[in-house]
């Protein structure tokens, strides 16, 4: 037993983790770091092992070499020495995702090492693979009886994003699922909602009494959810032609948060009840006509600019971009939930790559006070509740106070929590938590089926009425996107300048 696990009331029971695609990036570069972390708290059931499926031909000493060297370099301090206690507990399987003889050996492999770590039958399948793969290695899994659960053994499946394109290649992925694994054998990944302040919007909302009288659309004025990224599309063009930034950011992301944000208290903490609530309001968000598409939404694309001092290239100049691309770079979306809480207050919704810096928050802007009693005075500002996800992890709140002096005069200022110096050090990596909820049977963090279905909803409006749309705003490498998604907001509101 771990006394840690022990002592949190999360102790998984012992399994092996089986990595699709161990030779890529997010194996080495997240995944097996993730573990580590994992082992140096503690949260790592003893009887534990991992297998890595992938085509290229290697060892497990080979392996455990490359998975070393991810963890000196992508893992979280001090968590070399706790891996090194593990790394023998790492193995290699060498198939292709289509190869019917690749999974018969993966089961001899699998019983095996039951009998060598004591892991009982217990899997998780993990598909850290292009989405193109996802089929195959989910019908080879079911022919071969390794999506099958007997007794008290598990068998789960976690599904990295993207999900699907639209709704219907959704659909069709979560039948394939569906005839591998029951709903609760699915874990659909978003990496998003492992960050701690994303986990923290709900301890925020429900352990403190004193936010919920004025969460609602009589305080809000408006909500901003914003993911904003200096670096471009890089090596990742191709990708990134299929799906642009809405899909790539808002269908999960952004609409994970605004969920977080909206919802009503759950009956409990369970994952049924608390994605209930999460589901409700993306059914209060109605499919955008065309009409709405073009007064509601906006896409940008970055040209050559500069993010502070170097000078970078436009998207049509970037490798793998295809000629006149329309794909957008940047997207704002306003969106309405229509329900009794929230009925006056517009979510806003924005992501961009080539954007001045690097930052995810979403912030609660306040309405002003009805009579402005400090007149010529006043903060010009909005009270703003921010919570910042990354890289800053933290929440503040600005409100006016007063100028020493004798003059009353007001200025805004901040109260500021930051969960480096309140709790020390670094927060754990988004792939710990949602790994050791994976090995716990814990979904609360996954998106559901219905999730996945009602987001596709909202996001395929939008992009239907863009195919017909004019083509995306040129914005320079370097600034906020283009001017015009200021006219989403409306009211006399401004986009925050984080």
């Amino acid at each position: 037993m771990n006394p840690l696990s022990d002592e949190l009331g999360r102790s998984p029971r012992p399994c092996t983790l089986v990595i699709f695609g161990a030779t890529g990036d997010l194996t080495r570069r997240k995944l097996v770091p993730a573990l580590a972390g994992l082992a140096r708290d503690g949260l790592l059931p003893a009887a534990f092992a991992v297998v890595g499926f992938a085509r290229r031909d290697k060892s497990d000493e080979q392996f455990r070499q490359e998975m070393t060297a991810g963890v000196d370099e992508f893992g979280r301090e001090g968590v070399a020495d706790s891996f090194a206690a593990i790394v023998d507990h790492l193995y290699y399987h060498q198939a292709t995702f289509e190869d019917a003889d690749g999974y018969a050996r993966l089961g001899a492999r699998l019983r095996e090492l039951d009998a060598a770590h004591g892991t009982r039958g217990n899997r998780i399948f993990y598909l850290a693979t292009p989405p193109s793969a996802y089929s195959s290695i989910l019908a080879q899994l079911a022919a071969h009886g390794l999506s099958q659960e007997e007794g008290d053994q598990f068998a789960r499946v976690v599904i990295e994003k993207p999900f699907g394109r639209d709704r219907a290649t959704a659909a069709e992925l979560n039948s394939q699922v569906a005839a591998a694994f029951h709903e609760g054998q699915v874990f659909r990944i978003d990496h998003y909602l492992g960050k701690e302040t994303v986990q923290n919007i709900l301890a925020l909302r429900f352990a403190n009494r004193f936010f919920e009288p004025w969460w609602d659309e009589r305080h809000v004025d408006h909500v901003q959810i914003t993911v904003a990224e200096s670096i471009g599309v890089g090596g990742r063009a191709r990708y990134f032609e299929e799906a642009g930034i809405l899909r790539d950011m808002i269908q999960n992301h952004l609409l994970q948060v605004l969920t977080l944000i909206a919802m009503e208290p759950p009956v409990s903490l369970e994952a049924d009840a608390v994605r209930d609530e999460k589901v409700k309001v993306l059914r209060a968000i109605r499919s955008f006509e065309p009409d709405a598409v073009a007064r509601c939404t906006m896409r940008g694309q970055y040209t050559p600019g500069f993010v502070g001092a170097s000078e970078v290239r436009g998207y049509h100049e970037e490798t793998d971009v295809a000629p006149g691309s329309r794909t957008e770079t940047f997207a704002a979306v306003r969106l309405e939930v229509n329900n009794w809480r929230w009925g006056k207050t517009p979510f806003l919704l924005r992501a961009g790559k080539r954007l001045p810096r690097r930052v995810t928050e979403a912030a609660i802007h306040f309405r002003r006070p009805p009579h402005r009693l400090f007149e010529g005075g006043a903060p010009r500002q909005r009270n703003v509740l921010l919570l910042r996800i990354q890289p800053d992890e933290g929440i503040s709140m600005r409100f006016g106070s007063k100028v020493p002096g004798p003059e009353l005069r007001l200025r805004d200022v901040l109260m500021d929590f930051r969960y480096g110096v309140a709790f020390g050090g670094r927060s754990p990596d988004a792939y710990e938590r949602l790994l050791s909820d994976a090995m716990l049977g814990d979904a609360t963090l996954f998106a559901r089926r219905d999730e996945v279905d009602e987001a596709w909803r909202i996001v395929d409006s939008i992009a239907s009425g863009w195919r017909e749309g004019a083509a995306p705003l040129p914005y320079a490498a370097g600034t906020w996107g283009p001017d015009a998604a200021n006219e989403l907001l409306a009211g006399n509101r401004e986009w925050r300048r984080p």
